[in-house]
């Protein structure tokens, strides 16, 4: 790689503002230097930060800001001219970085795991789990053999231990932190200082971070010290990794510790082999779910702020003391009082919550009109997938978890997709009547089927599919979420396409979905969308480019989208979108036309989903039961307990399917390619449909 070298705006504390300096990407050597101009290049530099198991982030303050932090804890913000230049930056940095780290990695080879691998603990161990073998300094590793010689155990002996001082101190440091917590715990819920005393909590978090940091330091300084003594083992001898003596709470919420999975498993090992032998029961022929047999919806779980302020900080405080900046959230466990009364299949459901507008597409008289009627759906479905100003997370899905439910639309309700039509806005504002479909005949109705099904684990991709057979249309799509810690934000990528057929003109339109955000996750977290997604139809030529945007670092509006509708060959805009996704959109046609939607008054109909007593045993609502109805009764410790129980049973399936070879068989969608498919698509039958 060729050394960098160029302008850059740094932010410095001294002035307390930015000044242009020249920064030297030093790849051979791993170093980022900058001087005060490129004449002072021959001298000594300004400054410099090794690269090594740094960490680059773009800000999400504008598209100009990015950060180098370095393993040493300094930190440069730096700023480009452009978002181009930002991106040649931190391109050329990251690839800098991951090269020098992972000769780091090389030179000091971790050791392979026998019995512990914080890897195998999947996206259900929490960051206090996944560093029980480095907190349990006493007994951490072992080395030994099932027969080894006695001149082994000699040779063992003779071993010197340059950390025996060091790991003393460590356990006395981690008594100190016991010792802090419980006095913190013990203090009364009310008075002059309680538990929830912000400085206290600051104080716990901060102390359970020290040792977390200083644990993964031992940690290392260990992997290092049997690095060196590997070579002159005898032949046989072996590195084994030992389970914790002393179990660490997993996590605390506003202080309660909980117990570790250690106390319990004696208790639930027949309970653990009884869950891999009903993993059989997944791998069955599809169930065909009868709609007739779906009630409408009576559950409400608008979701609630999260309590005081001082429990906000409480929650707040204590996930932050487990991340950094960068960090994949792929397999961190988030606090159970945080989490929606749903799984994320469920959430992808809501997307359909105005089934009307989607049935509409095929009433377009035109590809032109049916691209922007697909347009007006899209913008119009995010929004009902908020349950409440707060940012919540649904259940991470199990594998195999599936969701099923349908909506009745009154045909009639289905609004004409005329662009010049403007009965068709007062349409759509018309008060839900969830009754009156019900006394209809069924014949008067449209039915959309939704299915969705959790297919992978790592990573974790969900799949789902929605139809109307009666108009002959279908959408298939899969999504790999992907968490991001940013800061004072978490961001979640949504990765995949999904694809809208309709048959009875022959065409399909591919589309992605932008990112979501969770915002001032110290205050109040709020979810903002951002990004710029596609639709394209290949058959008529049409596409459109949608764009969430993001609010500004100062001024600027919420919630931001706008939207161009093109004809590709001509490349004429024939319709621009511009508002708020969970607000008032506004659609401007060629024609000089427009049409306002009010998201507010758009009126929601309920799915249907089968009674619990009907679902399958890996369906959401009958899977996570236990979980919701704790958390809908305020019992956060039992909603956690459960939780984990559902987590640790996934965790030991896939340990059973690893140690059998056995592949894991989805149930309702199948791989094809870099995607996932429903295994009978509408678009396979449309030549016998009549």
């Amino acid at each position: 790689m060729e050394n960098v070298s160029g302008y850059l705006m740094k932010y410095t504390n001294l002035v307390t503002g930015w000044q242009y300096r020249f920064f030297v990407l030093n790849n051979e050597a791993g170093l980022l230097e900058y001087f005060v101009n490129e004449q002072s290049r021959g001298q000594k530099p300004r400054g410099t930060l090794h690269l090594a198991c740094a960490v680059i982030s773009p800000s999400d303050e504008d598209s100009h800001t990015f950060t180098v932090n370095a393993v040493s804890g300094e930190q440069y913000k730096l700023r480009g001219t452009d978002a181009k230049e930002r991106q040649h930056w931190v391109s050329r940095l990251q690839l800098c970085a991951q090269h020098h780290t992972e000769a780091i990695g090389k030179n000091n080879p971790p050791l392979k795991s026998r019995s512990f691998s914080m890897a195998s603990q999947g996206s259900g161990s929490s960051p206090g789990s996944q560093r029980r073998a480095s907190q349990n300094v006493s007994s951490f590793f072992n080395v030994g053999h099932h027969k080894m010689p006695a001149t082994a155990k000699r040779f063992q002996a003779l071993q010197p231990d340059h950390l025996v001082e060091v790991r003393e101190r460590m356990s006395q440091a981690d008594g100190q932190h016991r010792d802090l917590i419980r006095c913190i715990e013990t203090l009364p819920s009310s008075g002059h200082i309680t538990s929830l005393d912000q400085d206290l909590l600051m104080l716990k978090a901060t102390s359970m971070a020290t040792m977390n940091c200083l644990n993964d330091c031992f940690h290392i300084l260990q992997l290092q010290q049997v690095a060196q003594q590997k070579s002159s083992f005898p032949a046989g001898a072996t590195i084994e990794w030992l389970e914790e003596k002393i179990p660490l709470p997993d996590h605390f919420k506003n202080g309660s510790a909980h117990q570790s999975f250690a106390e319990h498993s004696g208790s639930e090992g027949t309970r653990q082999e009884q869950s891999v032998l009903q993993s059989s029961e997944l791998i069955t022929e599809p169930e065909e779910i009868n709609p007739d047999e779906e009630t409408e919806d009576t559950f409400d779980d608008k979701e609630d702020d999260l309590g005081a302020v001082e429990e906000q900080r409480s929650v707040i405080l204590h996930l932050l003391s487990q991340l950094k900046l960068g960090m994949d959230l792929t397999r961190v466990v988030l606090p159970t009082f945080i989490l929606e009364k749903r799984s994320l299949l469920e959430m992808y459901a809501d997307f359909m919550s105005h089934p009307e507008l989607f049935i509409a597409i095929t009433n377009g008289a035109t590809p032109e009109e049916r691209m922007i009627c697909f347009v007006e759906y899209y913008l119009t479905s995010f929004h009902e997938g908020r349950k409440g100003a707060i940012a919540k997370k649904p259940y991470n899905p199990i594998i195999g978890e599936t969701f099923h439910c349908s909506w009745r639309v009154a045909k009639d309700k289905v609004p004409p997709c005329k662009l010049s039509d403007a009965s068709s806005q007062s349409s759509l504002q018309r008060p839900a009547a969830s009754e009156e479909l019900e006394s209809e005949p069924q014949s008067d109705c449209y039915t959309v089927r939704f299915i969705a099904e959790q297919v992978s684990h790592h990573p974790p991709v969900s799949g789902f599919y929605a139809e109307c057979a009666e108009r002959k249309m279908c959408v298939n799509a899969h999504i790999w979420t992907k968490s991001k810690f940013m800061g004072m934000s978490i961001g979640v990528s949504m990765i995949g396409e999904g694809l809208l057929c309709v048959s009875e003109h022959g065409e399909e339109y591919t589309f992605t979905l932008p990112c979501a955000y969770a915002r001032s996750i110290l205050t109040v977290p709020w979810v903002e969308l951002g990004g710029k997604v596609n639709i394209n139809c290949a058959k008529s030529g049409y596409s459109a480019g949608i764009t969430f945007h993001t609010k500004p670092f100062y001024g600027g509006k919420l919630h931001r989208v706008t939207a161009e509708v093109k004809h590709n060959s001509t490349n004429t805009v024939v319709c621009r979108v511009q508002g708020e996704w969970n607000g008032v959109l506004e659609f401007t046609y060629s024609n000089g036309e427009t049409k306002t939607v009010d998201l507010t008054k758009l009126p929601v109909t309920r799915k249907r989903v089968r009674p619990l007593e009907k679902q399958g045993a890996f369906e959401s609502r009958r899977l996570w039961k236990h979980v919701t109805e704790s958390l809908r009764e305020g019992d956060i410790d039992k909603a956690t307990e459960h939780k984990r129980m559902l987590e640790e049973r996934q965790r030991t399936e896939e340990r059973h399917r690893l140690e059998t070879e056995t592949q894991w068989h989805t149930k309702y969608f199948l791989r094809e390619g870099e995607g996932w498919v429903y295994h009978k698509p509408l678009w396979k039958n449309t030549g016998t449909s009549t």
